[in-house]
């Protein structure tokens, strides 16, 4: 499992029948998470205590039933700051065990000893990219939506990367990548985290099962002649880590392929969260 143990201000302090307990900075949040399926007895104290409590609703969707928490404040990793904004759908800007995703990439980028182009595709907040832009990474960041996009640029100046070579496009990651390729633009890496289901511009239909590998196989044509990683993410529960590895496997040359979940430590316990999954491609040296 690769686990995201290196942050300081973030911290997963108990789960139970349904809910994590967090810490972000100084705010403690409950929030609900399908892959708790356990119904342990809630020992920590903060559990009375939180100051943010998200509840689904049986009709979908859900609401903050406590919300004793800013509109935003700041999280540190490292070097990077985060504006962390609690939503109506849960999520707060922010997947903390992407980071051990960050300090993956963040290693291959400062010890390539050349620079790195990186496309970062379903982008979201910019995490990879605001990562990947502060280990010396110019990147193109690349999301559908216009309010995420502002998110992302927000978490950029928050990490004193304004000035960073990081290039911003709302558009759909499919149609994106068709263009980019006419162009014959090409990329040193390539993250993506694409989304269980989607429509494209035209109203096409994405599902990510049936559609993630003839996508790899087409951002394959973007790579580089000397292309340093490959990394796909996905939380969709029918799409396992060894899939996804042995996709990369199919479409990407050389290499080393990696694959395993996405975790988190749970301090109240001593065991670890999963948290979806990533499979890694990188070049051997």
């Amino acid at each position: 499992m690769y686990i995201a143990k290196n942050w300081k201000e973030y911290e997963l302090l108990d789960t139970s029948d349904g809910e994590r307990l967090e810490r972000w900075g100084e705010y403690i949040l409950i929030r609900p998470d399908p892959q708790i399926i356990w119904n342990n007895v809630r020992h920590h104290p903060l559990w009375s205590k939180a100051d943010g409590h998200y509840v689904r609703s049986q009709a979908g969707g859900g609401h903050w039933k406590i919300n004793n928490f800013p509109e935003k404040w700041f999280l540190n990793y490292g070097d990077l700051t985060f504006n962390i904004k609690p939503m109506g759908f849960k999520h707060t800007g922010v997947f903390p065990e992407q980071a051990a995703n960050w300090d993956w990439f963040g290693k291959l980028i400062r010890n390539s000893g050349r620079k790195i182009s990186v496309l970062n595709l379903f982008a979201y907040t910019g995490g990879a990219t605001i990562a990947a832009a502060s280990n010396g990474a110019s990147v193109c960041h690349v999301d559908a939506s216009k309010g995420i996009v502002a998110l992302a640029k927000e978490n950029a100046i928050s990490s004193g990367l304004e000035n960073a070579p990081i290039r911003y496009i709302v558009d759909d990651c499919i149609k994106f990548c068709q263009r980019e390729i006419r162009r014959g633009n090409k990329y040193d890496a390539i993250i993506m985290d694409p989304p269980s289901y989607g429509r494209g511009p035209g109203g096409e239909m994405w599902k990510l099962e049936s559609n993630i590998g003839d996508f790899i196989k087409l951002c394959s044509q973007l790579l580089s002649d000397n292309p340093l990683f490959f990394l796909l993410n996905s939380y969709t529960t029918g799409l396992s880590a060894s899939t996804m590895g042995y996709l990369l496997k199919l479409h990407l040359k050389g290499g080393k392929v990696e694959c395993d979940e996405l975790g988190l430590p749970v301090s109240q316990t001593g065991g670890f969260l999963p948290c979806g999954a990533a499979a890694r491609w990188s070049a051997k040296f």
